[in-house]
């Protein structure tokens, strides 16, 4: 209820500066979790979900705040892009609202303090929920696939599951490790890395920019090394008509304007698995109404992240009691029967 107070003096703020305290006030006062109700509950890939929404990567990536972010409401939180060795990230500013167009543009560069880093701090987490530990590699990296496999193995003691994250426009050449050999060769050194102990679940994070063949192939090298779930998907490189002053940065969009990309990419991806594996809904998603027609178009889960800039920390409970009534309203007993109700 504060954030309408609050925001013209965040919003006053360098972005990466109002991002950095949001971090440190949730870290330092975390809530009580919330009690999800009974109808949200699901279960993916094995793996018990209190509610269908998440907090994406990107927001938390050292970790500093799984606890407070669990407060908020979100049934799963996934920390990240780690990489095995801390990177600084790419220059300031990097990070950009668009207030008008309810936008981000983020050039950031995977900047975080190395997964060792990070690690100790998600193993003291009172974990209330689900958490996924994303993991890319360094900028400079001579052997990218064997950073991913590192950061695969070091996660996989703590993480519930962990996101391969090769969907980032921000490092130059990763997004081709989405195509060909490559993906192959990586989705399969994934999969030997994270059989350690308990072998959490792996996702695939992939990005919206990809034409029909790609999806295909995409699908079916997931399928084939045991991929649990896809992320669909990261920002854009693709701009449609904004109104922003900063709509010319470069770097990834996010927000409003990536719905209805993000809603086609979906329904792709649901067509190239044939429902083989859960879809994990991501991408301008900042109401009830838009996750709940995710999930009906075929999401098992919803991410958020940049909704959050505009609509405050309480978005979360406003999602998840605007969820329960449209499951109600509807007559779904549970989530998972909805996933898909739209064909």
């Amino acid at each position: 209820m504060l954030f309408p107070l609050l925001r013209p003096a965040l919003f006053a703020l360098d972005a990466e500066q109002a991002h950095g305290l949001t971090i440190t006030l949730l870290a330092r006062f975390p809530r009580t979790a919330p009690k999800s109700a009974a109808i949200l509950r699901t279960t993916i890939a094995g793996l018990d979900f209190a509610n269908p929404l998440g907090l994406a990567a990107g927001v938390d990536k050292n970790g500093e705040a799984i606890d407070g972010f669990f407060g908020l409401g979100f049934g799963s939180v996934e920390i990240g892009t780690l990489t095995p060795l801390p990177q600084a990230g790419n220059p300031r500013p990097r990070l950009f609202r668009l207030v008008e167009d309810k936008a981000v543009i983020n050039r950031m560069g995977f900047n975080n303090g190395g997964i060792h880093a990070a690690l100790p701090r998600a193993a003291a987490a009172r974990r209330r929920g689900v958490l996924g530990i994303n993991v890319g590699a360094n900028k400079d990296a001579p052997d990218r696939i064997a950073d991913y496999a590192h950061g695969v193995a070091a996660a996989a003691p703590i993480a519930d599951y962990i996101t391969v994250n090769i969907s980032s426009p921000n490092t130059p050449g990763l997004r081709d490790l989405q195509h060909g050999r490559e993906l192959t060769d990586l989705l399969a050194a994934a999969d030997e890395a994270r059989r350690i102990g308990k072998t959490p679940r792996l996702f695939l994070k992939v990005a919206p920019d990809l034409d029909p063949s790609a999806i295909d192939a995409i699908a079916r090298a997931a399928i084939e090394h045991h991929v649990d779930a896809l992320i669909v998907s990261n920002t854009t490189i693709s701009r449609p008509d904004l109104r922003s002053a900063n709509a010319g940065e470069t770097g990834g969009l996010s927000g409003a304007p990536l719905a209805p990309l993000a809603r086609q990419r979906l329904r792709d991806f649901r067509t190239a698995t044939g429902s083989a594996m859960p879809l994990i809904s991501a991408g301008g998603i900042d109401s009830a109404d838009e996750a709940y027609a995710r999930i009906r178009a075929g999401a098992s889960l919803v991410q958020l992240y940049s909704a959050l800039v505009f609509h405050g920390p309480g978005l979360a409970q406003r999602i998840l009691r605007g969820l329960v009534d449209a499951l109600q309203r509807d007559g779904f007993a549970s989530v998972t029967a909805a996933v898909g109700a739209d064909g």
